[in-house]
């Protein structure tokens, strides 16, 4: 017969085995939007501001409103991320904050994650989460920041030249929208990914890099 200890014991290490379950996502980053919703708890959000949602370029932006002085900005990028999370996490992350202008950086990772993933996939992403923006929030401005060529994924840069021109082709039939070509800017004049604007991963980018999209995103914010 068990003693009482043992019992205690067993029940503790299946608290324990309880608490770590919990623990866990149920789905990829999870964590990352229970911290925004934290973050949101403690500090609120301003109303009517401009909403940064995609993936890491966004995330790694931490000082983004040092960039746009008068121009208030929610950050919700979460790094690693691809459309399917974004789309996932929207009843989060997009629609709570009511915001005048959406900023989309995504797509990239979708190729980075399956070689199998084509262009034409990452475009019907991309139009189903804009189609539920625009549902959801009425006519609200999208903004969408093309996939940026790096450095690390070279191979991958046709493909998403591609969806990019898909992308733009399709915004440009739609009302409020805005497509900003940092692809382009991005490049030497032979084609090649400019080094120098990238950290030491050759996928993050740099002072130099956030600079260039500064000055491309700017003219499509609102007020």
């Amino acid at each position: 017969m068990k003693s009482w200890s043992q019992v205690l014991f067993a029940i503790l290490l299946l608290t324990h085995h309880a608490d770590l379950q919990a623990q866990q996502e149920p789905y990829p980053f999870w964590n990352d939007i229970r911290q925004f919703k934290t973050s949101d708890s403690l500090r609120p959000p301003p109303k009517n501001a401009i909403l940064f949602v995609g993936s890491s370029s966004f995330t790694n932006w931490k000082d983004v409103q040092d960039y746009f002085p008068g121009y208030p900005i929610i950050n919700r990028g979460f790094g690693g991320s691809s459309l399917t999370d974004v789309i996932r996490y929207a009843d989060e992350i997009i629609y709570p904050y009511k915001p005048k202008q959406v900023v989309i950086y995504c797509g990239e990772n979708d190729f980075a994650a399956n070689d199998s993933v084509t262009a034409s996939l990452v475009f019907a992403r991309f139009m189903k989460l804009f189609t539920m923006i625009r549902r959801k929030l009425n006519d609200v401005p999208v903004v969408y920041v093309s996939m940026k060529p790096s450095p690390s994924r070279q191979r991958l840069m046709p493909a998403m030249e591609t969806a990019n021109e898909q992308i733009k082709a399709y915004l440009k039939t739609k009302k409020r929208t805005s497509f900003v070509d940092v692809y382009h800017k991005m490049l030497t004049r032979d084609g090649q990914p400019i080094d120098s604007i990238f950290n030491g991963d050759k996928l993050h980018m740099n002072k130099y890099g956030y600079a260039i999209w500064k000055k491309a995103i700017t003219p499509f914010l609102m007020k």
